[in-house]
């Protein structure tokens, strides 16, 4: 199976030399990087969020092998969707899916379900693997699954059987939780919806952010993916989050009227 792009030359450039210059410009920070557990990056157009996402894969080692977790867009399909075998394809070329962690992955949360269409059109994960392909090179394998539940305890379940998978492994496993944030509301509101999610996203709760999105009506829709990630995480002994980046589409639109908010944020 070969799951062609989606949405190259919309939310990023098809032309592979031009999607190469800009994911080098949005992740292409020197210093020290960081051995994270997990990390969460939004998934717009690049030139709205590509500079919050690229500032994390920049501050981070990123291994060979990667969990994404992301938002399910459209109504079609499982509301918990793993892909096992095959490849992604980007204009940078071929992602394969590591299909023993993903097996195992399977195994390990019943809940998941072997499932192309809740793919097919989903650019959540799409839009991280050409920042993955240029940091991680050729060696790049992954296991994506996308979500489209409301229900804390799946996304618990699922955040205890990545954690167990990855416990399990002899080499690094990032974690890589695909969100925007609030949609749609004016830049002062969202800042300060998104301020409140964040900050539960950096306590590492991810019971307090599941309730903090659906009681205060924060429309993030990659809360679920978030959730599991954080539950992972923990059980895998983090320690400490960190805010990289945050930013609104107003920032490059100049209307505030009408945002979408955007976190980079590192979990160690």
């Amino acid at each position: 199976m070969i799951r062609p792009p989606a949405v190259a030359g919309r939310f990023y450039p098809a032309d592979p030399r031009e999607l190469t210059r800009q994911v080098d410009e949005f992740s292409g920070a020197a210093g020290a990087k960081l051995r994270a557990i997990a990390c969460v990056v939004p998934h717009a157009g690049y030139m709205y969020s590509g500079h919050v996402a690229g500032a994390v894969y920049a501050a981070l080692e990123i291994p060979a092998r990667c969990i994404l977790l992301g938002p399910r867009h459209y109504p079609q399909g499982q509301p918990l969707a793993i892909l096992s075998e095959g490849n992604f394809e980007t204009p940078l070329g071929e992602v394969r899916i590591d299909a023993p962690l993903a097996a195992s992955l399977a195994r390990a949360c019943p809940v998941l379900r072997e499932d192309e269409v809740a793919h097919a059109r989903e650019h959540s994960l799409e839009v991280q693997l050409p920042f993955l392909q240029r940091l991680a090179g050729d060696s790049l394998r992954i296991v994506p699954v996308v979500l489209a539940t409301d229900r804390f305890g799946a996304m618990e379940e699922l955040g205890r059987a990545v954690a167990q998978v990855v416990k399990e492994q002899s080499e690094p496993v990032l974690l890589i939780a695909s969100s925007d944030m609030n949609h749609y509301e004016s830049d002062e509101v969202t800042r300060v919806k998104d301020s409140h999610a964040i900050e539960r996203m950096l306590a590492l709760d991810p019971r307090g952010l599941y309730d903090t999105v659906r009681n205060e009506g924060i429309t993030m829709c990659g809360y679920a993916a978030t959730v599991a990630t954080l539950v992972a995480a923990r059980e895998l002994g983090a320690k400490e989050a960190q805010l990289v980046r945050y930013a609104t589409s107003g920032d490059v639109s100049n209307d505030r009227a009408r945002v979408v908010g955007y976190a980079g944020v590192t979990v160690c």
